[in-house]
């Protein structure tokens, strides 16, 4: 299935449950399930977040959620059903918080991956994310993160 099989919006209280599915499998795998779908639903209501899904004839086939701040944004979540994985749909999804961004004036995007998942990595790359540092034990104690970051804009010193 590519982009065009899917209609990308805003997340509905509804994709709660595929979401954090979802979640549960591609990015929690073999951790405590932290993202309910209770605290889903409360992130596609929150105002500081904006919480996308792409959404074919089966459902929910993607999704992203991104925390925005004065300054900075925190991509907190992507996922793409494994099946339709490196058919542009996660692309889509982030280029379309960079965009919303970029038109906020935000200054920079972070984001935390698990530091074994190669892929990720290289996709975020390809968006213009470089790593920052990598967080040992920053998943239960167990599993190391990679931060990474995209620049929008340089932020203006501040006067003194």
């Amino acid at each position: 299935m590519a982009t065009d099989a899917v209609t990308f919006r805003l997340a509905r209280a509804s994709d709660a449950p595929a979401m954090a599915a979802m979640t549960r499998s591609l990015i929690e795998a073999g951790l405590p399930p932290r993202y309910t779908e209770h605290r889903m639903a409360r992130l596609i209501a929150s105002r500081e977040h904006t919480a996308l899904a792409a959404v074919g004839a089966d459902g929910v086939q993607g999704f992203a959620i991104m925390q925005f701040g004065d300054e900075r944004a925190h991509l907190v979540l992507l996922g793409v059903s494994a099946p339709l994985q490196r058919g542009g749909i996660g692309r889509a999804l982030v280029e379309w918080l960079v965009e919303s961004a970029q038109v906020a004036g935000i200054a920079s995007i972070h984001l935390e991956l698990r530091a074994d998942n190669v892929g990720a990595k290289a996709f975020y790359e390809s968006l213009g994310f470089s790593e920052t540092l990598v967080v040992p034990g920053y998943y239960e104690g167990r599993i190391a993160a990679r931060r990474m970051i995209r620049v929008l804009r340089v932020q203006a010193a501040s006067p003194g």
